[in-house]
C-alpha cells in the first residue's frame, strides 16, 4: 500500500526553521516562525501561567477523561472572554462551546461541522490567509475559494473589492474572517469596515466563521473582539474558533475552543449535538492541561489582571518592533516608504520584497523569512534591527 505514496513538500516555515538552526552565522535573524519572542529571542512562560500550573499540580486528583466537551469552566470563561459576559447571545443561551486541541483543532472541528451542515459547502477565505486554512478545510472535504483582501502593490486593504465579492456569495456558503491581527498581512478591518461586513452578512445570509487566534495582540482583548461581538449581535448563525496559544503563551499545550451561535437555544442544542459527534469522530476527548491553566487564570481576578498586564507587555513589544524597524530602515538610507508596517497589527507583516531579494537576504545575510516576504515581527530586537535594516537596504 505505501508503495503508491509520493513525498509531499515540507511545510515552508518548518523547513526554514531547520535551515536557520543549521546556520553558523552569529548575526542570523529568524523572521519566519510565528511565535512571540522577548528581547533575548526567548519565548517565555508567563508568570501567571506558572502560578496556575503550580496550583494545578498541587490540586489535580485524577487523569480521567474530561468528556468530549472539555472543561465546562473553561468553556464558560473562554466564551465570556471572546463575546463579553453580558453579550445578548450569552444571555439568551444561543452559544455552545467545546474545548479543542488548539486553534487548529477548533478549525478542523468547524470544518467537519460545516460538512455535516451542507455536504457541498463552499468556504471563502481571504487572499492571502493563514497557509493552513486551505489544507484544514480541504481535508474535511469542504471546497475553498478566496475573496480579495490584501493589496501587495499598495500595502493596503482591498476593502471595496472584498465587499463586492461578499455581496455575491451564496447564502449556502461560509466566509472565514480574521477577528484581528490578520495572518499573514497584519492588515485588519476597521470597526466601520466590520459594520459593513456585518450588514453584508445579514443581507446575503451566508454563515460567518471567525478565526480569533490573537485576541489581545492587536489593541486589547475587548477591542480585538469587536467584529466577533458585532457579528453575534445581528447574525443568527455563526461559528467562532479561538486559540490560547499566543495570548497565554500555551503553544505546546494545545488548547482552543470552537463555538457555534444559533438563532435560539433549541437550535443551539441541536447544533451542539452535531458538534459533539464531530469531536468524537476526530479526537474523542480534548486535552485538559491547557484548559485548566486558562480557567485558573480567568477565574481569578488577581491572575486575570496579571495576565492582562503580561499580555500588554507582549503587545507593546510587538508594536514597538514595528516602529523601530520603520525608523531604522529610514535611517539606513532606504527610500522606499515602509510606514505601512506601523498601521498593521499583530505578529506579521509583508515586507514587500521580491522572491529573489528574499533569497539574497537568506543566502548572503542569514536573514530568514518565507518567500512571500511575510515576516514575524517578534523576531526583531534592538540587537538585530540595525543589521536587519542595513541588509534590507543592500538587497533593495
Amino acid at each position: 500500500m505505501f508503495d503508491t505514496l509520493s513525498a509531499l513538500p515540507a511545510d515552508p516555515i518548518l523547513g526554514l526553521l531547520n535551515q536557520y538552526r543549521q546556520d553558523s552565522n552569529s548575526n542570523k535573524v529568524d523572521l519566519g516562525v510565528g511565535v512571540y519572542k522577548d528581547p533575548n529571542g526567548h519565548t517565555p512562560i508567563l508568570n501567571c501561567v506558572k502560578t496556575a500550573e503550580k496550583f494545578r499540580f498541587e490540586n489535580e486528583q485524577t487523569k480521567v477523561y474530561i468528556g468530549p466537551t472539555g472543561s465546562a469552566d473553561f468553556n464558560t470563561l473562554i466564551t465570556d472572554l471572546c463575546f463579553g459576559a453580558s453579550h445578548s447571545a450569552i444571555l439568551s443561551n444561543r452559544i455552545r462551546t467545546v474545548s479543542t486541541p488548539g486553534g487548529t483543532g477548533a478549525l478542523r472541528v468547524a470544518a467537519d461541522f460545516i460538512k455535516r451542515c451542507k455536504k457541498d459547502a463552499v468556504i471563502w477565505v481571504s487572499d492571502p490567509t493563514w497557509a493552513n486554512h486551505t489544507g484544514i478545510f480541504e481535508a474535511a472535504g469542504v471546497q475553498v475559494k478566496t475573496y480579495p483582501y490584501y493589496d501587495h502593490a499598495n500595502e493596503s486593504l482591498k476593502f471595496d473589492e472584498m465587499a463586492q465579492c461578499l455581496s455575491q456569495i451564496s447564502s449556502d456558503d461560509v466566509v472565514l474572517l480574521h477577528a484581528c491581527c490578520h495572518n499573514p498581512s497584519g492588515m485588519d478591518l476597521t470597526n466601520d469596515q466590520w459594520d459593513i461586513v456585518v450588514e453584508l452578512t445579514k443581507e446575503k445570509g451566508f454563515t460567518p466563521l471567525i478565526d480569533m487566534a490573537y485576541q489581545g495582540f492587536g489593541t486589547d482583548v475587548e477591542e480585538d473582539a469587536y467584529g466577533v461581538r458585532r457579528m453575534a449581535d445581528f447574525i443568527d448563525n455563526m461559528i467562532l474558533c479561538s486559540s490560547c496559544s499566543k495570548n497565554f503563551g500555551l503553544y505546546r499545550d494545545r488548547i482552543g475552543s470552537c463555538s457555534v451561535i444559533s438563532k435560539d437555544s433549541n437550535q443551539a442544542d441541536i447544533a451542539f449535538s452535531v458538534l459533539l459527534y464531530v469531536v468524537r469522530c476526530i479526537y474523542s476527548m480534548p486535552p485538559a492541561h491547557g484548559a485548566a491553566i486558562v480557567e485558573t487564570i480567568l477565574g481569578s481576578e488577581e491572575l486575570k489582571q496579571q495576565w492582562l498586564d503580561e499580555l500588554k507587555v507582549m503587545r507593546d513589544r510587538i508594536n514597538g518592533n514595528r516602529e523601530i524597524l520603520v525608523s531604522t530602515l529610514a535611517n539606513s538610507g532606504v527610500e522606499r516608504d515602509f510606514s505601512f508596517i506601523n498601521v498593521q497589527k499583530g505578529m506579521f507583516s509583508f515586507l514587500g520584497v521580491n522572491k529573489d531579494q528574499v533569497t539574497r537576504l537568506k543566502e548572503e545575510f542569514s536573514i530568514y523569512m518565507v518567500d512571500s516576504s511575510r515576516i514575524s515581527i517578534a523576531g526583531i530586537s534592538n540587537d538585530n534591527v540595525g543589521y536587519l535594516a542595513s541588509s534590507i537596504a543592500k538587497v533593495l
